[in-house]
């Protein structure tokens, strides 16, 4: 059969229910148009392109979810975030803003809010590579399936795919006039529309063309300014041409874009440290210690300006019978602000936190791929990615921010300024210490340039048994330039050469500081008249309040801002059929993610290029590069520049089977990344690191029952045992609930469920004359897991989602729905609360959400 022929077929058989295999997640095989029913009878089959290549889910030897057009709208599932209410093993959040999307599958995966991480789980929409969660983030109305592949999968996805991969397949435009529309309302006055039409427009050329519109209000109450966040305000257009000339060739063109212009994302107090009453003495306000609270305070709303677009072209070409090449290239363009009250109270202390971003992506990749009849089948292919990043962001002190310090300084900080200038030679055009509009200003600019070739070949020994061997090689480049500064000048003074300056060491007598016997400064053995000569500065205690530090800019004559990585991935299977209804496989795998860079405030000397310390301290500091190339700022800290590359290895065990009403897919695994890029959030940036070596042991099983054709069950399960093999450069909180350096060897990662179990149910009923009764429910429960290391906060997702829908002969289908149902109670994220220390915040469970919606198809 020629490529065009078994492409056009596969899209037809991809609508049709995964519950006609009794594989991946959720799908119904009574959503499946009649036509799709009729292939179904015939073949039993569902194609996939998990591994590159036309494939059945049931020979695919990948632990594999598909989740089907049907699914997804009976779910009312509005964008990647909803989906994970399907896939166990996938984990989705979107936390600081709008432009930040995270995915973790099986327990791994970071790269949300820090734009200079790549992800570890790759996403894919028609074979695309979308590299940033900006980019991911697309209410598309024409979907005809999404696949999740569990486990690294660098052979044949690449440098970003070390955790998994989801993969997005949108409808082709078709020879045939149709299209439809949906209409949806719901509670918060949430407004989705999404309408698509396609058709020829001449024998061999077809064209679609599809928009969306979601808007909602928010459900975060900004007290103090009357208004909503965490609302919904997004479109999108796009469309696609396809020709095919011949049953040889086949080019389809696809262009896009979407906006997203959102108040997001609400924060709520999880706990009032000691700072709160400094806050409430300025007039501010919090919701103190309510971690699910609706309610937040802020003295502007947040911004999210985001624009994504792109365009890609795809041609297929079958050269000879059993050869076919493909290409697909593409552009893609994320162009993101965000501005952000970061404090999270009505007190003015960061006037702003504002990001703007401009991301280019540019992406190649060619491949030929047999299809022959006999034991011997290949792929080979290459990839060249492109992509450069700039980034100009700033953080600025507002109104209340100097009031704020003095506060917590028990006056000290305006009362001891005179003589801080004095002491630093500090002229007196500089703007008083804490003045509204100092702060930090940070840009980035960062190049990576990779390129890999790739190749699988299968190899059937006998009938039923196949072996399969595949590579990837890669090399990746990256270079970064930042240009970052400080205008709070207090938090650039050597505190320790500003008591030498004052003659210090010697005797104190009392009350020579003003503010000395406040609490920031209290009276001690070590800092009264007659102390020993050396054992007393205070004015160490203004340490805490020095936020923003000098930077120290690269690259320079030490730090050169570039890495280049190499990596040779490969995989290797078994596969066997054991009858035409049980398959099992055998994989031994390994994935691979290059270096990361630290795109934030935190973005610090390696400790191995800079030993910290004041110059004036005795004893010394040791020298360093950094120090000895005289490129020593007062108070610079070490941390990260980046993350070294992840090393993925992947030990999985599967079983597959499909009988009469009844499917399964059972997959045992074991899963090793050595070099883990941890990505924590310190409030205002990032702490970057590599763990040694973090692993997971666990078993994912899915399994549909259909006991008659009107009715269909689902059920997945999830375990996951992870453990810290080896971290000993971790971050966690101390008992101060601050951020501080901590072997984490032995412990258990956050954010990971150790059980997930996810079950749902179709039933429908005739009505008559050709009419549907379809009620949907589906049901996921995360057990409690830890939500940040040295806290004692533990999160449980659940949700139901249920929908009601009646569909008519004539394509009008109304339905009633909702989801989030039992409105869950638990804190995704906790981060330290910025410029508050021992304080805590998190981002607040979102309610319950219902609507009624109509749908008609032509």
């Amino acid at each position: 059969m020629k490529l065009g022929n078994r492409l056009i077929k596969a899209t037809m058989l991809s609508t049709i229910s995964i519950a006609s295999l009794g594989l991946g997640t959720v799908a119904h095989a009574q959503d499946a148009a009649p036509q799709a029913e009729e292939e179904a009878s015939e073949d039993n089959v569902i194609i996939v392109t998990a591994t590159k290549r036309e494939q059945t889910l049931q020979d695919v030897p990948i632990s594999v979810s598909v989740t089907s057009a049907e699914t997804i709208e009976r779910s009312q599932v509005r964008d990647l975030i909803d989906l994970q209410t399907l896939v166990p093993s996938l984990k989705v959040g979107q936390l600081q803003s709008s432009a930040n999307t995270n995915f973790i599958i099986r327990g791994f995966g970071n790269g949300a809010n820090n734009s200079g991480i790549e992800p570890s789980v790759g996403v894919f929409i028609d074979g695309v590579y979308r590299s940033r969660s900006a980019a991911q983030i697309g209410d598309l109305a024409n979907i005809q399936r999404v696949e999740v592949l569990r486990g690294p999968q660098s052979t044949l996805f690449g440098k970003n795919a070390s955790a998994g991969i989801i993969s997005i397949v949108t409808k082709e435009p078709q020879f045939e006039f149709g299209g439809g529309v949906e209409v949806s309302y719901g509670n918060y006055d949430a407004m989705v529309v999404k309408a698509n039409v396609t058709g020829p427009i001449a024998d061999t050329l077809a064209v679609s063309l599809e928009g969306n519109y979601n808007k909602r209000d928010g459900y975060v109450n900004v007290v103090n300014l009357g208004t909503k966040s965490n609302d919904r305000d997004r479109w999108g257009v796009r469309g696609q041409i396809l020709w095919e000339p011949s049953d040889l060739v086949k080019v389809r063109l696809i262009a896009d874009y979407d906006k997203i212009n959102e108040i997001c994302c609400g924060v709520a107090n999880v706990f009032n440290g000691p700072t709160g009453a400094a806050i409430g003495a300025l007039g501010g306000n919090i919701d103190r210690n309510d971690p699910f609270s609706l309610d937040t305070f802020q003295n502007f709303e947040s911004v999210n300006d985001i624009k994504n677009y792109g365009f890609s072209g795809q041609v297929d070409w079958d050269l000879t019978d059993g050869l076919s090449l493909t290409s697909i290239s593409a552009y893609r363009a994320v162009r993101s602000f965000t501005n952000q009250d970061s404090d999270f109270t009505s007190a003015d202390l960061i006037g702003n936190n504002q990001a703007d971003a401009a991301i280019n992506t540019y992406t190649q990749e060619l491949r030929i791929a047999s299809d022959f009849d006999g034991m011997f089948n290949f792929l080979l292919g290459g990839f060249y990615f492109k992509e450069d990043i700039d980034i100009a962001s700033q953080l600025l002190f507002g109104r209340d921010f100097r009031n704020y310090a003095n506060l917590l300084s028990g006056g000290a900080y305006v009362a001891n300024e005179p003589l801080l200038r004095l002491l630093n030679g500090i002229p007196a055009t500089v703007a008083p210490f804490g003045s509204q509009g100092l702060g930090r200003f940070e840009n980035f600019a960062y190049k990576n340039t990779a390129w890999s070739i790739f190749g699988q070949v299968d190899l059937e020994l006998t009938d039923g048994l196949t072996l399969t061997a595949g590579f990837n090689y890669t090399k990746d480049r990256k270079a970064v330039a930042s240009n970052n500064s400080t205008t709070d000048t207090f938090s650039t003074i050597d505190l320790i050469q500003t008591a030498a300056n004052a003659g210090i060491p010697g005797t104190i007598p009392a009350g020579t500081f003003p503010g000395q016997t406040a609490a920031l400064f209290p009276r001690t053995t070590a800092c009264t008249t007659g102390a020993p000569a050396g054992t007393c500065n205070p004015f160490l205690g203004f340490r805490p309040l020095q936020f923003l530090p000098a930077f120290l800019n690269f690259p320079n004559a030490v730090e050169s801002g570039k890495t280049r990585d190499s990596d040779l991935s490969y995989t290797l299977r078994a596969n066997y059929k054991f009858s035409d209804q049980i398959s099992g496989y055998l994989t031994y795998a390994t994935g691979f993610k290059a270096t990361s860079f630290n795109l934030s405030t935190d973005s610090r000397p390696f400790p191995t290029d800079f030993i910290a310390g004041s110059p004036a301290q005795v004893p010394a500091p040791a020298a360093s590069p950094i120090r000895s190339a005289g490129l020593a700022l007062n108070n610079l800290t070490t941390g990260t520049r980046f993350a070294g590359p992840e090393d993925a290895v992947v030990y999985e065990l599967g079983l597959k089977g499909q009988f009469d009403g009844f499917g399964f897919n059972l997959a045992l695994f074991k899963q090793v990344l050595k070099g883990f890029q941890s990505n924590v959030f310190s409030g205002t940036g990032f702490v970057l690191g590599n763990a040694e070596k973090q692993s997971t042991t666990g078993m994912e099983i899915d399994a549909t029952i259909s006991p008659t054709r009107d009715l269909n069950f689902t059920v997945s399960y999830t375990y996951l045992d992870p453990k810290f093999d080896k971290f000993t450069g971790g971050s966690a909180f101390n008992a101060t609930n601050n951020i501080a350096p901590t072997d984490l060897t032995g412990r258990t990662p956050t954010g990971i469920s150790k059980h997930s179990v996810s079950v749902g149910g179709t039933y429908n009923i005739e009505v008559g004359g050709g009419n549907k009764l379809i009620l949907h429910t589906d049901y996921q429960l995360n057990s409690a897991y830890q939500i940040a290391q040295g806290l004692p906060f533990k999160a449980a997702i659940e949700s139901l989602n249920a929908s009601v829908s009646f569909a008519m002969e004539n394509g009008l289908e109304l339905s009633l729905w909702g989801r989030n149902l039992t409105e869950p109670k638990y804190n995704p994220v906790i981060f330290a609360s910025v410029a508050q220390s021992g304080s805590l915040s998190g981002y607040p469970p979102p309610p319950r959400f219902y609507g009624a919606s109509a749908k008609f198809k032509f």
